[in-house]
């Protein structure tokens, strides 16, 4: 077993690489943050990927997390959110740095020519989805944790959210991006948001066996998936056809409106949920998942670099970056974690066709997009 000289490793980087046989394996090493995604976190990680796709001898990638537990403890939480808020405050000019890297490390594993898997125990949710939902294996447990929680911070379903999300069956994505709602492995499954099951105590295992495993030879990685994934996940969720009615709707007052109307525990808990999370970016992520269901993924990515910065420099709103409906967010989660954060405009209805159009306009020519060059 190999570690990568050009890559940090050890006890103390937060991510740690090395070559088993011909597979490269990438483990997130952040645990106290559970394996929140920083900058040089991202850097790393690109640097890594780029190395071993053009490297012969590096037949396919894994990557995994750790936590208290040890490995596979946790995936990832998301990006480094206290960073987003310190770096908005102080006008750090990384902030925009690090969601550019980032949207080029989610296309680059969407592409990536060589078998990516990614175990996803744990937590997974913003950015472990934008590391994970582009590998050719995604590998869900009975602990897994999947969600797309951004309207709860202000923001909106990112890292290709946008990609992904639209393509889940039905009208189960526009679900997902408002709501945030926490999925297990069952449903994962069931939305195409993962490829296999597997049980947690068969993880070190099958981690191990991907050194010994062939993965330049024709069906390799059907044979060792058949070693593994034969563990039962959870039920699927019942509200499928609930889901379909409400999530239809044209509009996002239209969609708790019919949920309001409906009596059952399922509808009245979920119009709660969407009462709660910014008005504003609901209707922000409603229109991000239905123009993106007819994108590519570099033409998502694009529009969710345009959208990322007017979430944190929202001059079409005449407010100054501290204003911003994220920092709001953010510091109400995970700052002061009042969790009272006073979004504006207050409901729902409040919110005019004004407010929202202007996210989706980019700031930059075609020719000067920090993303010009995906795809």
């Amino acid at each position: 077993m190999n570690k990568n000289p050009e890559l940090p490793t050890g006890n103390a980087a937060e991510i740690v690489t090395e070559v088993h046989g011909h597979v490269g394996l990438i483990t997130l090493n952040r645990p106290k943050a559970l394996n929140a995604l920083s900058l040089p976190m991202i850097r790393s990680l690109t640097k890594c990927l780029l190395a071993w796709r053009d490297a012969p001898t590096v037949h396919a990638v894994a990557i995994r997390g750790t936590g208290k537990p040890g490995p596979f403890g946790a995936f990832c939480a998301g990006g480094d959110i206290r960073f987003f808020h310190q770096a908005a405050l102080a006008g750090n000019d990384e902030l925009e740095q690090f969601f550019t890297e980032e949207y080029a490390l989610n296309h680059l594993i969407h592409d990536y020519p060589k078998p990516y898997i990614a175990f996803m125990d744990g937590i997974v949710m913003g950015g472990g989805m934008g590391i994970s939902q582009g590998a050719q294996i995604r590998i869900v447990t009975e602990r897994t944790r999947m969600a797309m929680p951004e309207t709860n911070i202000g923001l909106f379903p990112d890292v290709g959210g946008g990609y992904f999300l639209s393509r889940c069956p039905g009208h189960s994505g526009e679900w997902l991006a408002l709501t945030g709602e926490i999925v297990g492995a069952g449903l994962a499954l069931e939305l195409g948001l993962a490829d296999a099951c597997f049980e947690t105590a068969q993880l070190a295992s099958a981690w191990a066996a991907l050194g010994s495993s062939d993965f330049d030879r024709e069906g390799a990685v059907d044979q060792w998936l058949a070693l593994f994934s034969n563990a039962e996940a959870e039920d699927p969720n019942a509200h499928t056809a609930q889901i379909d009615h409400h999530f239809a709707k044209h509009s996002v007052s239209a969609i708790v409106h019919s949920l309001e109307a409906d009596e059952s525990a399922w509808a009245q808990h979920t119009a709660h949920t969407l009462r709660r999370r910014s008005p504003l970016m609901l209707h922000v992520v409603l229109a991000q998942i239905r123009r993106a269901r007819h994108m590519t993924l570099a033409d998502d990515l694009r529009m969710e670099r345009d959208m990322i910065h007017h979430c944190f420099h929202p001059r079409h709103l005449n407010l100054g970056d501290a204003q911003s409906e994220a920092v709001e967010g953010i510091r109400a989660l995970a700052v002061d974690k009042d969790n009272t954060p006073h979004w504006n405009p207050t409901r729902i209805e409040q919110v005019e066709p004004s407010m929202v159009t202007p996210f989706f306009g980019s700031p930059w020519t075609p020719q000067t997009h920090p993303l010009r060059d995906l795809g």
